[in-house]
């Protein structure tokens, strides 16, 4: 009855495409078919009597607990307004280079990024700070948006991302999985650390491309990024006051977990800490703002808890019909073998990427594919790094970006839907090269956790 299990996972995404609750609709269309299978004789309900277990399992999994820290790491500083001063800073240090306060957004994201890990809050908080900032200097509106939508989805690559946290945790079941289905009784495990080491190249790799696109386009289309007005100078005080804190406090989460004095869980805690008392030093908190921080961590961690649990039902279901067999079944009998299989999965996860956030695609769709990849011998920190970019590049493409939703959504009335559409196509463009950079020389995910960790 394998069938059912694809027709399962079909309805549960019409479902979704109708504006119903993720985790509900993953639990409840699961719990539905699963009900109507033990009523027709085609389903074991033994398997739903392993339930208890896998929420236990969820519950005293010590890196979940990175989660939420990493949340109240991300919020604080973005109720902080540490990029109001980041972003003035920097568009003052590059003063009247033509293309300086594009490459100052990008710069500004990616500290974002590696600070919040939220895509969604660093596009809107850009959109918010540099979008009119742009706009008043003559920036085309199609470079100026996309250039904030792609620095903005840096949150999803570059560590400590929250997207890292949850694929680390999943590939790491499924890496045991498969090693266990091979004969192997003493599998290597990998870390959410290997992740965030494996990351930092790749990640800063995009940095560096969409710099010199930006550079590019100054050069070859000035009249798209003027020149600006003679601005007061930055001093190097200044600068150093804006940058150091949060530079400091990512390089000590960072540095921690590479230098192995803390586990991802520990870091996260160090930075939820560190965040709060830069907050504290810069004066932009209060009793107040604390609760409201406190709230946010509180919803977000909700959300992504009760999807991991209706994940969990879904995906148990889905195995007890016998879907995990399909998969592997078409995935391994395709001709062209591993390449082939892996250009299948990471299109499959591009197009849900249109439909589904991150988070249900981690939880639904990777422990589905996750363990057939890594039987036929795909490096697991590759596989997440190439999941994690492929799900950044989705989020960025016209007309179902998630990133670009959030941005029009505070970009002026003026501003054409369509100048973000062509703003982003060609960092999509870079995003794809990337990914295939990255397909051709998996050596840039891997190499580095071999040189930390050895091997």
């Amino acid at each position: 009855m394998e069938w059912v299990a694809l027709l399962m996972f079909v309805v549960v995404v019409a479902v979704l495409l109708a504006g119903y609750p993720v985790a509900f609709s993953l639990g409840g269309i699961a719990l539905l078919f699963a009900w109507i299978g033990m009523a027709l004789g085609i389903f074991d309900g033994a398997f739903l009597g392993t339930m208890p277990n896998r929420i236990y399992g969820i519950m005293s999994n010590e890196t979940l607990m990175a989660v939420p820290l990493f949340v109240f790491m991300g919020v604080t500083l973005e109720r902080a307004q540490i990029a109001e001063s980041l972003l003035d800073s920097l568009s003052r240090l590059f003063g009247t280079l033509r293309g300086g306060l594009g490459i100052s957004v990008t710069l500004v994201g990616m500290l974002l990024a590696a600070s919040t890990g939220i895509v969604g809050a660093t596009v809107v908080t850009m959109g918010l700070l540099a979008l009119p900032t742009m706009l008043r200097h003559g920036y085309d509106p199609a470079v100026a948006t996309g250039t904030i939508c792609a620095s903005g989805t840096l949150g999803q690559i570059i560590p400590p991302s929250i997207i890292l946290v949850l694929l680390g945790d999943v590939l790491s079941s499924a890496y045991s999985q498969a090693q266990l289905d091979a004969g192997i009784f003493s599998p290597d495990t990998v870390s959410v650390g290997d992740l965030f080491v494996g990351a930092l190249i790749p990640g800063l790799g995009l940095v560096a491309l969409y710099i010199v696109y930006i550079m590019s386009v100054a050069l070859f289309r000035p009249a798209a990024m003027p020149a600006r007005e003679k601005t007061e100078k930055v001093g190097f005080g200044e600068l150093a006051l804006a940058l150091f804190p949060p530079l400091f406090l990512i390089l000590a989460v960072l540095g921690s977990i590479m230098g192995g004095l803390a586990t991802p869980t520990e870091a996260a805690g160090v930075g939820g800490v560190g965040a709060l008392l830069l907050a504290l030093g810069k004066g932009q908190f209060s009793l107040a703002r604390l609760i409201d921080v406190m709230k946010s961590t509180v919803r977000v961690s909700s959300m992504v808890f009760l999807i991991l649990i209706g994940a969990s039902v879904f995906s148990l279901v889905f195995r007890g019909y016998g879907g995990d067999r399909l998969v592997h079944e078409l995935l391994v009998s395709m001709p062209g073998g591993v390449v082939t299989a892996m250009l299948i999965v990471m299109l499959l996860m591009f197009l849900l990427g249109f439909v589904l956030d991150f988070i249900e695609i981690t939880f639904v769709v990777v422990p589905i594919v996750g363990p057939i990849l890594l039987t036929l011998g795909v490096d697991p920190i590759w596989l997440g790094v190439m999941i994690a970019i492929n799900l950044q590049t989705s989020f960025l493409t016209p007309p179902f970006g998630f990133a670009l939703f959030y941005l029009r959504g505070v970009a002026p009335e003026s501003l054409e839907t369509t100048a973000i559409y062509r703003g982003v196509i060609p960092f999509v463009v870079i995003q794809l090269v990337g990914l295939a950079m990255l397909a051709l020389w998996p050596e840039l995910a891997t190499w580095l956790p071999e040189v930390v960790y050895g091997g």
